[in-house]
């Protein structure tokens, strides 16, 4: 997937990617947790779009989001098979 981002856009989805990832670390380590402060996060953005549609800030947000939901759930089912 091409990434067509300026400069500006590439520092904003870097330092949002590693708030999401700081986020799972201040939390619990429960999957249930882990899903709910990511619908959580999506919440607030969501909210954010629908008072100021088409900013591309909450466009990254969002895609941000769906990679970090990915990556646990990749790293969850890592962790669980290495148990096994």
């Amino acid at each position: 997937m091409p990434n067509n981002d300026t400069e500006e856009e590439r520092f904003f989805r870097e330092r949002y990617a590693q708030e999401l990832q700081n986020k799972k670390k201040q939390q619990g380590v429960g999957s249930y947790q882990q899903s709910d402060e990511m619908a959580e996060e999506r919440r607030k953005v969501n909210q954010q779009e629908g008072k100021t549609p088409g900013r591309r800030g909450e466009e990254i947000k969002q895609e941000e989001i769906d990679k970090e939901i990915v990556r646990r759930e990749m790293l969850r089912r890592k962790n669980k098979s290495e148990s096994n």
